[in-house]
């Protein structure tokens, strides 16, 4: 009888069983599901994903389908002794393992990359023990044990088999969370359990941590990216830098920009970032502000530039059709590419090629239609195509009767081989392609200026026209310093001999193109006119 009645009374060991994720093999996307129970096949998904998914969906299953903790068990990890669940210990203490104690529950356990999933019926001091445990039900609290066994001597009575304690347990209302926007996960006996409820970490008899107010700290600010610290001091610095990575991040979600608006975040970071290099000694964060401060400048500049003011408040500045130093410099090198590289000789095969060049600069390709030749001073066009084509500079989709007879709707494409990038050679141009359509929509309008075309101007003199608009100084000065511009370039550039350009400059002149022209024997002298000032690409 004594036999049977220690077999009657041996407690057995608390269930556990994992729900693994883990890769098929190196290099790949696919994972395998696996788990430890019996009865569940492996299986393979496509994704990591698919696979996190499917594994807590499988998880969940377990949980719905097996029956609840059982009041009377052991902890599962009473088979490693605990090892986990030790205390520290102080400088001269020796450490102390912790004893089990409280209800019997049933804990999720997962690794905070969601690989794996442990589920584990143990004591709830074991399960707050674990930072990572989630409580899915609590059975009702057993008998205290004999001494020695693992459970405190002081736990409440156990409930009889037939009580109304042992006929329904008890589930905690907290279940895990693995990292998914999924609803509330229902357990065993049909009751629904919210997510992402924290674990309590105290013993049967104090209250759940869940049920106590929680401090959260407040987010992390982020600029520039940095992070603003949460012990930054002064408040009202740390506030600013915060306010101000928002406000960054929000105008660059704006359709439209607003130089104005951000120079005055420019200047706003500039000051905040001083006051936090002045707080830490931080010599990165000086540098950031004077590049704050430079950006503040131009982009100020920019602003004043676009809405026609003088930078000093002293006038009226020059709404230019290209605004930025930046572009003016892409337009000149346009332009002594093409003087350099130019396939035919001649004034009308120079502009020509100008324009073609500017539709295909960034890519090496791009879309013509039969307007953009017929709206230049060409005699003959189509020869003057087919002249390039067969000098193998241009190629285009189809002949050259189809590409001077196409509609916009209907576009031709044509291609620059000398200007298509590839691995070796990245092309001559440095600008991106939002830049491009700019560049060929000031020379359109360079080219094809209201007077030109009224004064039945020539290619050469609307080459003259783009090489003065790059080689004048901001108030229309001709040359670097207003010293004159020299006219063995621009003769060269027109494709011109150097006698007719005096009657050149009398065109353009008659077209309030310049003004106090002055031609001598090696300069052009004098100024654009202010009409055409918004045309013009100031030197730098």
């Amino acid at each position: 009888m004594g036999v049977e009645a220690h077999a009657t009374n041996e407690r057995v060991t608390g269930r556990r069983w994992t729900v693994r994720l883990d890769p098929v093999g190196r290099g790949r996307a696919d994972v395998r599901i696996s788990c430890s129970r019996p009865a569940c096949a492996a299986q393979v998904l496509p994704s990591a994903a698919d696979g996190r998914t499917s594994a807590i969906a499988h998880l969940k299953a377990h949980l719905r389908a097996g029956p609840a903790p059982r009041p009377s068990v052991h902890c599962a990890c009473r088979a490693e002794e605990c090892h986990t669940h030790i205390r520290p210990a102080g400088p001269r203490e020796r450490p102390v393992p912790w004893r089990c104690g409280g209800a019997v529950v049933l804990a999720v356990i997962t690794d905070r990359e969601g690989r794996w999933w442990q589920v584990m019926e143990c004591c709830s001091r074991c399960a707050a023990a674990h930072p990572t445990a989630k409580v899915v039900a609590t059975a009702p609290a057993a008998e205290a044990p004999a001494r020695g066994d693992g459970f405190r001597a002081d736990a409440p009575a156990p409930a009889t088999p037939g009580g109304p304690a042992a006929t329904t347990p008890t589930f905690s209302a907290i279940s895990p969370h693995f990292s998914h926007s999924a609803t509330a996960t229902t357990t065993a006996t049909g009751t629904a359990v919210p997510q992402q409820a924290s674990v309590p970490r105290s013993t049967a008899r104090s209250a759940p941590r869940s049920a106590r107010p929680t401090r959260k700290r407040p987010p992390r600010g982020r600029i520039a990216q940095r992070l603003v610290p949460h012990d930054l001091r002064p408040v009202a610095l740390r506030d600013e830098l915060t306010e101000l990575g928002e406000l960054f991040r929000a105008y660059q979600a704006r359709t439209e920009p607003d130089l104005a608006v951000l120079a005055d975040l420019h200047a706003r970071k500039a000051e905040a970032f001083n006051a936090w290099a002045e707080v830490t000694a931080d010599t990165g964060l000086r540098l950031d502000a004077r590049r704050a401060e430079q950006a503040a400048a131009t982009a100020r500049l920019q602003h004043l530039h676009r809405i026609g003011q003088a930078p000093d408040g002293e006038g009226p500045a020059v709404v230019r059709l290209l605004t930025a130093p930046a572009q003016w410099n892409h337009a000149r090198a346009v332009l002594a590419h093409v003087a350099e590289n130019a396939p035919l000789p001649g004034a009308e095969a120079r502009l020509l090629v100008v324009m073609v060049t500017l539709r295909t600069a960034q890519s090496g390709v791009g879309n013509l239609v039969g307007q953009d030749i017929k709206g230049l001073p060409l005699q003959d066009p189509e020869h003057l195509v087919g002249q390039l084509v067969e000098s193998g500079w241009l190629g285009i989709s189809g002949t050259v009767e189809e590409l001077i007879a196409s509609r916009p709707e209907s576009p031709t494409r044509i291609s620059v081989p000398s200007l298509t990038p590839d691995e070796d050679d990245p092309g001559p141009f440095t600008f991106g392609r939002k830049l491009r359509p700019k560049l060929s929509g000031w020379a359109q309008r360079v080219v094809g200026e209201k007077k030109l075309r009224k004064g039945k101007t020539g290619a050469d003199v609307r080459l003259l026209a783009l090489a003065l608009a790059t080689g004048a100084e901001g108030e229309g000065r001709l040359g670097p310093g207003g010293e004159g511009i020299g006219l063995d370039a621009l003769s060269s550039w027109c494709s011109v001999d150097p006698a007719d350009l005096p009657d050149l400059v009398d065109r353009l002149t008659a077209a309030d193109w310049l003004a106090e022209a002055d031609v001598t024997d090696t300069l052009l002298t004098g100024r654009l006119t202010e009409r055409v000032l918004p045309l013009g690409c100031p030197l730098t």
